[in-house]
């Protein structure tokens, strides 16, 4: 594995996790989201991510970074509330509101974060340890 690698490991992390972050934001401004259906309602959006190995047979240039496969909605039901005085409400007097828990999503945004600091850590490392291997060829 190439010394610079990791700068690709380390970059690709950071990307998915940037993305986390993000799809963390959209969750909690919509959570208090209202709709008069199911399918109008917003719901949660995960990340799905994978651990890409390249070139796992040849050792010399294996190499493992994170693939963002896609963005899935969640499959879990919205909250369905009696307010027939809302003008979201449908012909029962019903209103959806998101599926989204924000407790759960501050927790995926405060591992989003230590992931992304954690990543940002090993490219500092990485730099100092190669201006160090520099430093003493001179």
């Amino acid at each position: 594995m190439s010394s610079l690698s990791i700068f690709d490991i380390a970059g690709s992390g950071m990307n998915a996790q940037s993305l986390r972050l993000n799809l963390v934001a959209s969750n909690i401004s919509n959570a208090n989201s209202v709709g008069s259906s199911e399918a109008d309602v917003y719901k949660s959006r995960q990340p799905v991510f994978a651990a890409e190995l390249n070139n796992a047979i040849n050792k010399q240039n294996a190499t493992s970074k994170v693939n963002v496969l896609g963005v899935v909605e969640s499959q879990d039901a919205p909250v369905m509330e009696y307010a027939p005085h809302h003008p979201m409400a449908n012909q029962d007097g019903y209103i959806f509101k998101s599926n989204v828990n924000t407790v759960e999503e501050m927790a995926n945004m405060m591992s989003a974060s230590r992931s992304y600091q954690n990543n940002i850590e090993v490219l500092n490392t990485a730099k100092q340890m190669m201006l160090q291997t520099l430093k003493m060829g001179q």
